[in-house]
């Protein structure tokens, strides 16, 4: 994937111990979700973006937060409606009577964890805001570009069961989303110690683990995870098996495949290794690739998912073995 100098095993060992630091820091405000927390720091650690698809009161805003706490970064909340301007995101240039001059005035998208709340309550035009600010990481105003700060991420949550003037999310913006996550609902052990604590568990309450500065370092040594040869192509077939199921109107795209592997390569080092395994892929194929997928008309009246999908195309899939050949197809 890269010609940067492989990663040292005390590299790999520092990097996994804090990364369990942090999730274990998250992990103690959003309760029972583990694997939820792993995906999204993943995300962090992978320079991309999460939505997180869930009904109101799971959590979404806290998990967000929680991170942001949690690295010592700077977090904004935008709350997407129907009347919010794209200015109101980007931020505007303001002509100052005092100096003269006209000057910028950075919107609430310039901070390291951004929360786009309920995003498909806003127009596609003020959708279109985050599209050049999550893929560049500048935002453009009067043709003078304003970088972000590093690292950055976009937390989207939006709402599936109240869909009254709410506008959907174009194919060309969810694929701007590394992972496409669901909370869910916590079992009723959680949910009892939930209601025990809940006025003491806020993100507000966590004391930081690390800094922003070594977040960009350790999205550094994420880019330097080892991949095998066969598994670039393990990962192209994955995706080739979505574009001709006779399921699936639209399958993954190439933007899709990096997507796969970056998030492969961060999922590995949280996990202590410097290189990727054919489990990392298959683990990640779901929320990587789900939100990727246009079904036909016939799959979607049968009431067929996407992670339906994703399984038997992972099932067809043969996957490859140490040699380079490919283990058989599992019946």
């Amino acid at each position: 994937m890269n010609t940067q100098e492989p990663l040292t095993q005390p590299e790999v060992q520092g990097f996994a111990a804090l990364a369990a630091r942090l999730a274990e820091n998250v992990n103690a405000v959003v309760l029972g979700k583990p694997q939820v927390v792993r995906l999204a720091l993943t995300a962090l650690f992978a320079q991309g973006h999460v939505l997180l698809e869930d009904v109101p009161g799971v959590g979404k805003t806290t998990l967000a937060r929680a991170i942001a706490a949690t690295v010592k970064g700077e977090w904004r909340r935008i709350q997407f409606t129907p009347d919010l301007l794209p200015s109101d995101v980007s931020g505007v240039t303001i002509f100052n009577q005092a100096t003269r001059g006209f000057e910028f005035h950075p919107g609430p998208v310039f901070a390291n964890i951004v929360i786009a709340d309920e995003i498909n309550r806003a127009s596609p035009k003020t959708q279109s805001a985050l599209l050049e600010v999550m893929e560049e990481r500048t935002v453009t105003v009067d043709g003078v570009r304003h970088p972000v700060p590093q690292p950055f991420l976009v937390v989207a949550t939006q709402n599936p069961v109240e869909m009254d003037g709410t506008y959907r999310l174009p194919e060309a913006q969810l694929d701007r989303f590394l992972v496409k996550l669901s909370v869910g609902y916590p079992d009723e052990a959680v949910e009892v110690e939930v209601l025990r604590g809940a006025t003491v568990r806020s993100p507000e309450a966590l004391t930081a683990v690390t800094d922003t500065a070594t977040v960009g370092e350790m999205v550094a040594m994420a880019r330097r995870v080892h991949i095998a040869e066969p598994l670039y192509a393990y990962a192209v077939r994955l995706a080739t098996a979505t574009r001709n199921h006779p399921q699936v109107r639209v399958g993954v795209s190439p933007r899709g495949v990096i997507a796969l592997t970056r998030a492969a390569c961060a999922y590995a080092l949280v996990d202590g290794r410097g290189w990727i395994m054919p489990e990392d892929l298959k683990t990640l194929v779901e929320p990587v690739f789900a939100h990727r997928l246009l079904l036909t008309p016939d799959a979607q009246v049968r009431g067929m998912t996407a992670a339906e999908v994703l399984r038997q195309a992972v099932a067809s899939v043969p996957v490859p073995l140490p040699s380079g050949q490919p283990a058989p197809v599992q019946g």
